[in-house]
């Protein structure tokens, strides 16, 4: 393989965490690896950046083909910071994030900040792959999300397809004998409904605590990201930024226009 490669790597549960070490494992057998991920873990963060407040960036370690860094905003930031200025003079030939503590499949892709750093990425010109495990375990095992995303980076970087190219894969838990295969799938159209748990602190004072439970629209469907985990298949879905509804264009002219 191409060891002059150059993969950068990113997450949003932060850079000590068990997913990112698992993905710097899968990058480094591709080429040199640079690593650029949140001080503290930044779940649900999307697109959001930091404009506001300074960053601060710090080395953690350099060895023989991986440098790790630390970043004090949120993943895309970590996106910028690494494009922007670490990498400003440098191709990058592919971009990975995760490996995630829990799924990113159906409308979670709009909440996650493992997903919104992959997005971010693409949008630099080189093909960006998110890769999420479905466990929020402590102990979750990465070996399956480990062995899968190196297929799937491996098929990319081989095909090298026409860009842009994002990713949104999900590999189910479970051993990776107990995977079932890999489907090129559609997201799935479900949506979360939320419950706020309502409480008071030591001084009286109201707060919130978010929760909620995840509603499949569609269960009946085996052609999306859901159905592939629920029935033990990594799930690849393409994502693309053009959120146009090209279907009410027309209608929409007629009534607005």
């Amino acid at each position: 393989m191409n060891k002059e490669r150059l993969i950068f790597v990113t997450n949003d549960d932060g850079y000590d965490s068990r997913g990112i070490r698992a993905a710097i494992e899968v990058a480094r057998r591709f080429g040199r690896v640079i690593a650029v991920a949140p001080e503290t873990p930044q779940s649900g963060m999307s697109q959001a950046i930091t404009i506001n407040n300074p960053l601060f960036l710090r080395e953690i370690s350099k060895e023989d083909g991986v440098e790790l860094y630390s970043f004090s905003g949120t993943p895309v930031d970590c996106v910028k910071v690494a494009f922007d200025h670490l990498l400003r003079d440098r191709r990058v030939d592919l971009a990975l994030s995760g490996i995630n503590h829990g799924s990113n499949s159906a409308a979670n892709i709009l909440y996650s900040g493992t997903m919104g750093a992959a997005i971010e990425c693409s949008f630099y010109g080189c093909p960006a792959i998110g890769l999420s495990l479905d466990d929020h375990s402590a102990g979750a095992d990465f070996d399956a999300a480990a062995i899968y995303g190196a297929r799937i980076v491996e098929s990319v970087v081989a095909a090298d397809p026409p860009l842009p190219l994002c990713l949104n894969v999900n590999i189910p838990k479970g051993r990776p004998e107990e995977i079932r295969g890999v489907r090129v799938c559609r997201q799935n159209k479900g949506y979360w409904r939320e419950d706020f748990f309502r409480r008071h602190d030591p001084r009286g004072r109201e707060y919130f605590w978010l929760t909620g439970a995840f509603v499949n629209s569609e269960p009946e469907a085996t052609d999306t990201d859901e159905w592939a985990l629920a029935n033990g298949y990594v799930a690849v879905v393409p994502v693309q930024t053009d959120m146009t509804d090209y279907t009410r264009l027309e209608s929409l002219r007629h009534i607005i226009g």
